[in-house]
């Protein structure tokens, strides 16, 4: 069975994390994504380590069953290249800085004008618009901006960087997913394609699911420690006897009182919903305490038999083997470009009558270029003289 997106074409400009993972959804969903990418300024991403192959294990995973075409968008020839294939697309991903792609020739309109069902998607830190529209920036940044980081971390050490790119992947990546498939859906009506603008501060501004409603209607700004789900409760992590750690999030009465009788402690039970700074710490100073008189391994056996939103913190090492992860199918191995296979995070989407499609794991720069060109025409001595001019690699 062919994933649900088998009849979508994807060009993909982007480098990095943000667009390559919004990519790599479409792709594990059946989407034809062809990745542009310059031959003489390679994605960094590329570069990190570990090498399998000669390739990045971390690319690998983030352009799986994505081809490659190396084509220099300096060259005039090498535009007209993708002048002539997005005749054959339905969606262009981009992540440069504003008005960047138009002055290579690319951008939304040079292309409109040749294919007027295309959709364009740019996802930039800022946006298109705005006093910081041209500014640099990285995932943290973003955060910062939009209000998320000043209330993430401790009051006694301030606040802390997200442990994984919340913008980038929670904004970027799956915001311009979502909005790339409504253009999909509207385009059906209309039989027009569109511009779509994501900025990551944008969507990790409207993130704030839980926190910007009473901040705007009661005036009063999300603090350290002081939301129920950031440290302002007993909601938190808590060491045990052999320096390991468990979540315990049991908000809800009835599992926090099941915790409660667990760790000998029933007479915090009905003190688990004050929001008081002080009593707060009294809970988590017991909690602290009886947490620290069993190891880890005990901890885990006594909660493992309980209902009370109470789970270890595993290292991602243990998380691969963690009976759930293992029942999900999250692990998958797909394989490469020399005839090995590449253990890799499999997609989260579970389809009914469809299934995630793992093609081949991310190829050398280049590597389609011949066959993408002659899939759209391109003769051999027109593609040879391509790649002597420089224009395709």
């Amino acid at each position: 069975m062919a994933g649900p997106l088998s009849s979508l074409k994807v060009l993909d400009f982007s480098a990095l994390l943000p667009g390559p993972f919004g990519t790599l959804i479409l792709a594990d969903l059946g989407a034809d994504v062809l990745r542009v990418e310059s031959p003489t300024r390679p994605d960094m991403v590329r570069m990190l380590p570990p090498m399998e192959e000669g390739i990045s294990a971390v690319h690998g995973y983030l352009n799986r069953s994505k081809r490659s075409l190396a084509v220099d968008l300096k060259k005039p020839a090498g535009v007209q290249v993708i002048h002539e294939l997005i005749r054959d697309y339905d969606v262009v991903v981009e992540q440069f800085r504003p008005g960047v792609m138009a002055k290579l020739g690319v951008g939304y309109e040079q292309l409109r004008a040749i294919n007027p069902r295309l959709i364009y998607c740019s996802i930039t830190g800022y946006g298109q618009d705005g006093p910081y529209r041209d500014r640099a920036g990285h995932d943290m940044n973003y955060l910062s901006i939009a209000g998320m980081t000043a209330y993430n971390g401790r009051r006694d050490s301030g606040p802390a960087p997200m442990a994984f790119q919340v913008a980038d992947v929670a904004g970027g990546s799956c915001h311009a997913v979502m909005a790339i498939l409504a253009a999909v859906i509207e385009r059906q009506q209309s039989g027009e394609g569109q511009y779509i603008d994501i900025s990551m501060t944008d969507a990790a501004f409207s993130l704030h699911a839980l926190t910007a409603p009473p901040a705007l209607i009661g005036g009063e700004d999300p603090q350290l420690e002081r939301t129920q789900l950031n440290g302002g409760s007993f909601y938190d992590c808590y060491e045990t006897a052999d320096g390991r750690w468990f979540s315990v999030g049991g908000i809800e009465p009835q599992f926090f009182s099941q915790f409660c009788q667990a760790i000998g402690r029933p007479d915090l039970a009905g003190r688990g919903l004050a929001m008081l700074p002080e009593i707060v710490a009294e809970v988590k100073a017991g909690i602290r305490e009886a947490m620290q008189q069993r190891t880890f391994a005990e901890w885990e056996k006594i909660f493992a038999a309980l209902d009370c939103c109470t789970e270890p913190v595993l290292s991602f090492s243990e998380a691969c083997q963690h009976p759930q992860i293992v029942a999900r199918n999250m692990l998958v191995e797909v394989p490469t470009p020399g005839g090995a296979r590449q253990r890799q995070v499999a997609s989260p989407f579970k389809f009914s009558r469809s299934a995630p499609e793992y093609r081949f794991s991310g190829t050398r720069l280049g590597s389609h270029s011949d066959e993408v060109l002659a899939e759209h025409g391109f003769s051999a001595e027109q593609i040879a003289a391509l790649r002597k001019s420089g224009a395709v690699a």
